[in-house]
């Protein structure tokens, strides 16, 4: 039973991930895609090891975490991946419900792995009252400024909001901020190189994601290039499409990378994580980091 205040006695003693370059170097944070949860189209069709419902949902999100934990991974992240449609910039209130249980769950599983959690598409308000509630060490904001076209219309980022709200409920949590984020374009345009320091710099993100064009695609090295370049003390994210083949040259540019479809049971995004390939990604990137 926790004693005392919930919101600072859950929150991570040793916080991570870093804000320093040196800290992330080679850093590998594995997916845990939830199954649809409750209010999902599909939630009533989830299955999991003879069990259903939220039931199997959790037992298939704790055993994928634990094959990630086990394989050395630094860290996962637990995101409703199943809940399509998605909301735009606000869940339901039995989304998070779900997604307490789930990452309290997968904490409990993975010891001291620290734990992240992505509330899609862009409730990154209730992505710090569940990383203060639960223990997690960093929250994903797909927009974190400006704004983004998406599938689910016009999503606009309030770092303003979300960096005040992160401080007084779980200051030890890292927020990391995709820029021009995948399923999505800028509105109006934009250059990627100013939506990053704008991320960066003014919006306070403590962490940079870049990605491909959607889940599982590739990111492009020449824009990773151009916003090492042009931020060299920012930590740099993969957030998508990293591969044991692209591990050398992708690493060369950023510091740290998600990785979600690749290390799935014959690479779909959809089947359960493949111990055998957990463990060829983060030999991979282990060793592109040295």
């Amino acid at each position: 039973m926790i004693e005392g205040d919930p919101v600072t006695d859950s929150a991570p003693s040793n916080p991570w991930p870093s804000r320093s370059r040196d800290d992330l170097r080679g850093a590998l944070v594995g997916v845990v895609h939830l199954a649809p949860l409750p209010g999902s189209p599909g939630h009533a069709a989830v299955t999991f090891d003879g069990q259903r419902g939220m039931e199997a949902v959790l037992a298939q999100a704790v055993t994928d975490a634990r094959v990630l934990a086990a394989a050395g991974y630094d860290g996962v992240i637990v995101e409703n991946f199943g809940d399509t449609p998605f909301y735009g910039a606000s869940v339901p209130s039995e989304t998070v419900a779900g997604l307490a249980l789930a990452t309290a769950a997968v904490r409990d599983a993975v010891g001291d792995t620290p734990v992240g959690v992505n509330v899609l598409r862009n409730d990154v308000r209730a992505g710090i009252g569940l990383a203060a509630t639960c223990g997690a060490s960093f929250v994903r904001a797909n927009v974190f400024t400006g704004a983004m076209v998406t599938d689910q219309g016009v999503l606009e980022g309030r770092a303003a909001e979300w960096v005040r709200e992160r401080d007084r409920l779980a200051p030890d949590v890292r927020l990391l901020a995709d820029v021009h984020v995948k399923h999505a374009m800028p509105l109006g345009g934009g250059d990627l190189v100013q939506s990053a320091r704008d991320t960066f710099g003014r919006g306070g993100a403590d962490g940079l994601i870049l990605s491909g064009s959607g889940t599982g695609a590739g990111t492009d090295l020449g824009e990773l290039a151009r916003v090492r370049e042009a931020l060299p003390d920012a930590p740099l994210w993969i957030g998508s499409g990293l591969t044991p083949e692209t591990a050398t040259e992708t690493l060369a540019l950023a510091d740290a990378a998600i990785v979600g479809t690749w290390i799935k049971r014959d690479g779909d995004v959809r089947a359960p994580v493949d111990p055998d390939r957990a463990l060829r990604m983060i030999e991979a990137v282990r060793s592109a980091a040295r």
